[in-house]
């Protein structure tokens, strides 16, 4: 029986199926899909296959990440 939680994933792996990398990142297979069209998120084909490189999916929320972050206004004395 497996008693792994269901929220584990096997950090050996290399490429990821869009539904594993959705997963990792908490969203939905389609906004997945989406992201990988509009070039947000890397993929690649292997063959007929849509895969998603494991480094991927921790860039792709390091630029989310930096494009949310607000800017520093700092005030000058006059």
């Amino acid at each position: 029986m497996d008693t792994a939680p269901v929220d584990a994933f096997d950090t050996t792996l290399v490429l990821l199926t869009v539904e594993e990398a959705a997963r990792r990142l908490r969203i939905g297979r389609t906004v997945c899909y989406r992201l990988i069209s509009s070039g947000e998120l890397e993929s690649i084909t292997v063959g007929h296959l849509r895969r998603v490189p494991a480094d991927a999916v921790p860039e792709f929320v390091t630029r989310r990440r930096k494009r949310q972050q607000p800017t520093t206004i700092t005030a000058t004395a006059a």
